[in-house]
């Protein structure tokens, strides 16, 4: 795997994923929970910003610029963008929105480029259960200017679970926006990698963690 098992340590050391009890916004009972918002310092958000640039570049086909859904979704595409530059020598437009729109000033609800008519966006974002930021994020881009599609979506872990039906979010996303998902790593990749793989001197996938993952795949994958 390129950097996903890198990705994957610098994760858990970042304390962003972690194992345990949680609920989901969504409301499900989850062995493990992944929160973007605990990036806290320079050299986290710069290799966080590396790790997302090396998928993007991979994905940038008939793409004129990113999007970043606030709040999580901006550091991501900010750190991104910056990375895709200083390390792929890609130079591409991002932009963010704003939670309510500026009725002063330039006004609007976007920060950053401009999408014009007929721009195709790539939406950068952490991760999905139910989909909602993106389905959000749609109907706010295509009003920005005439005949703007989405084409892609890149996320830092697909969940492989259960959306609103019998699917997962990602295949519902596919199937009723016909957005493409790119998932730095799935929950299958973090299960493989970290059983008995210890990070720091440390398992956080024992046999006890690993039997709690596969039984909630079980329940709520798809």
């Amino acid at each position: 795997m390129r950097y996903q098992n890198d990705f994957i340590d610098f994760m858990v050391r970042s304390g962003v994923l972690t194992f345990g009890d949680f609920i989901t916004k969504s409301g499900r009972p989850t062995p493990y929970f992944i929160n973007t918002g605990n990036y806290r310092t320079s050299e986290q958000i710069a290799k966080l910003g590396q790790y997302y640039a090396d998928e993007i570049s991979e994905h940038l086909d008939g793409i004129d610029f990113l999007y970043g859904p606030a709040y999580k979704g901006i550091p991501l595409v900010i750190s991104a963008s910056a990375s895709l530059y200083r390390d792929h020598q890609i130079d591409m437009p991002y932009c963010f929105n704003r939670k309510e729109a500026k009725d002063h000033g330039e006004g609007g609800s976007i920060i950053g480029y401009r999408p014009q008519a007929g721009d195709t966006a790539m939406i950068v974002e952490d991760v999905i259960t139910a989909g909602t930021s993106v389905k959000e994020s749609v109907p706010l881009l295509k009003s920005l200017a005439e005949n703007v599609t989405v084409k892609s979506l890149i996320i830092s872990v697909d969940r492989m679970e259960k959306g609103d039906g019998d699917k997962t979010a990602v295949q519902e996303i596919s199937d009723t926006l016909g957005i493409e998902t790119h998932p730095m790593v799935t929950i299958e990749d973090i299960l493989s990698h970290l059983y008995n793989h210890p990070v720091d001197g440390k398992i956080v996938i024992d046999d006890a963690m690993k039997a709690k993952i596969e039984q909630h795949l079980k329940d709520y994958g798809a």
